[in-house]
């Protein structure tokens, strides 16, 4: 299966980024992270990114309640952007609303909604996913 190179996670607990991150180092999932503590610090910088012309990342890993800016507005803004490259979003939230999990579908960047806690076979399950959908 092809590795990711740049994985965002998007997330104001630091318990799940830290989580996250070591799943995806033991399932050899990318070579490198973003790490974001809410949708506005990471709008900013990665329209910084796309205006320098560097690397963004492959896949963004988002959760929708956080601080300053949440998820859906996160989504609302990244849409606007033009982008030349692909790039996989996965909501990663605690919600279970089913609300929730249909709007996430109104976003043709989403690739699918997870509930939290995130495991080493979820992450495994996003990399098949990624492989059998020609993502990357």
């Amino acid at each position: 299966m092809k590795k990711i190179d740049i994985a965002c996670i998007v997330d104001d607990d630091p318990i799940f980024v830290y989580g996250a991150k070591r799943m995806m180092q033991l399932a050899n999932f990318c070579n490198g992270f973003l790490i974001f503590n809410n949708g506005k610090e990471a709008l900013r910088k990665l329209k910084s990114i796309i205006d320098s012309g560097e690397d963004l990342p492959d896949l963004i890993l988002l959760d929708l309640n956080m601080p300053i800016m949440d998820g859906w507005q996160f989504l609302d803004n990244f849409t606007q952007i033009e982008v030349d490259k692909k790039i996989i979003i996965y909501i990663v939230s605690s919600s279970i609303d089913p609300v929730d999990i249909e709007r996430s579908k109104k976003y043709g960047m989403v690739s699918n909604f997870v509930v939290k806690p995130i495991s080493t076979d979820k992450v495994k399950e996003i990399m098949q996913e990624i492989a059998e959908n020609n993502f990357l």
